[in-house]
């Protein structure tokens, strides 16, 4: 039977052919749905893989890559999953971006209450569905906001203690519990542009393009791809402008022949020591994201209920962006749900040829 979906892209889909669409139809999974649309040629409907509706035969069955495509081959929107609309989960994710929003444009932390109401929810719905999607509680998710504030503040504040209060906390203490987790360093040091901090690093040119890798003395600390050496380590010296930045030795520069080594052969591993900083979050994420093996790929979705938060995606998105480790935590290796290629911080074109390296692709 001849689809109506044609492949656009070479990386696997968990809906990349129409037993996979099938199956997901028999599930009602709603994973599925806005990735294709079925149509039923008994009845001149069509449908979302979701739909509740009586099952239809599978020689009657037809796959649609959008509503329109449906229309054009002379089928109707069914009444009942209606699929030219919004489902439940899209409405909830605009409120949760809506509200997120809020949180950000607020000098001072909106109540939990007050998010509810301004997104038509109960306050123990809201702060459900919010946990769900983000990741995070909303308290939680004010709370990383203004350590990104902060981190702001720290360079353009007289002092620490006004920084952090400008922020929004109101305690030095309750964010000196996450400071280090959050900036890597105590408040003091990242205000001094990593006075005090040792920073070993060394530039290599690979098949992708140049390549800088840099560590602490607790392990690797970034991983840049780029074009141009000169700017790699502009980027580097501008994350930490006081720090000590020590041209690598010929052992460190066997860390970064380790590094190219793994690109040319990626089922060789990387086995190195990683310096990783983020929230608990992105490191839950990021813990996911090195269990892909080589030359697999996985979608947000997929991330989201590895780490227990199926309704996390757009947090998951947020934190593959947030990786400044590239390669060896392969966030390269997440995709869309349909399997084409989302953004990638040192480009998209590098993120296609880094799976086709890793699949075997010419």
């Amino acid at each position: 039977m001849t689809t109506a979906i044609e492949r656009t892209d070479a990386i696997a889909s968990p809906f990349s052919n129409d037993e996979a669409r099938w199956q997901a139809v028999v599930d009602r999974n709603p994973v599925a749905d806005g990735t294709f649309y079925y149509s039923v040629r008994t009845t001149g409907v069509y449908c979302k893989p979701s739909c509740a509706a009586r099952s239809a035969l599978r020689k009657n069955v037809r796959f649609h890559a959008t509503c329109q495509d449906a229309e054009s081959a002379g089928f109707r929107a069914c009444k009942r999953c209606k699929p030219t609309e919004k489902g439940l989960a899209e409405r909830q994710a605009a409120m949760i971006a809506q509200a997120c929003r809020t949180i950000e444009a607020a000098d001072e932390v909106p109540s939990l209450d007050e998010l509810a109401t301004s997104v038509g929810m109960s306050r123990y719905h809201f702060h459900r569905i919010f946990k769900e999607q983000t990741g995070l509680t909303p308290k939680g998710y004010a709370s990383a906001h203004r350590a990104q504030r902060v981190r702001a503040a720290l360079t353009r504040s007289p002092t620490v203690t006004q920084a952090i209060y400008g922020a929004g906390f109101n305690s030095n203490s309750r964010f000196y519990e996450s400071s280090t987790e959050v900036l890597g360093m105590t408040p003091t040091a990242f205000r001094a542009g990593g006075t005090g901090a040792s920073i070993r690093f060394a530039i290599g040119e690979c098949w992708l393009g140049s390549i800088l890798v840099a560590a602490s003395d607790k392990g690797v600390c970034a991983i840049l791809l780029g074009d141009d050496p000169d700017e790699l380590a502009h980027d580097l010296q501008d994350r930490f402008p006081k720090a000590q930045l020590i041209g690598g030795d010929a052992d460190f520069e066997q860390w970064v022949a380790k590094v190219v080594g793994f690109l040319e052969t990626p089922s060789l591993g990387l086995d190195l020591p990683l310096d990783i900083r983020g929230t608990a979050f992105q490191q839950r994420v990021w813990d996911a994201l090195r269990a892909i093996p080589a030359g697999s790929t996985a979608t947000y979705a997929e991330i989201a209920n590895q780490i227990g938060q199926p309704k996390a995606v757009r947090a998951v998105a947020q934190a593959c962006a947030a990786n400044a480790l590239a390669v060896a935590i392969p966030c390269h290796r997440v995709v869309r749900t349909d399997g084409s290629l989302s953004g990638y911080r040192w480009g998209v074109e590098r993120k296609s040829r880094l799976l086709r390296r890793e699949q075997g692709a010419s």
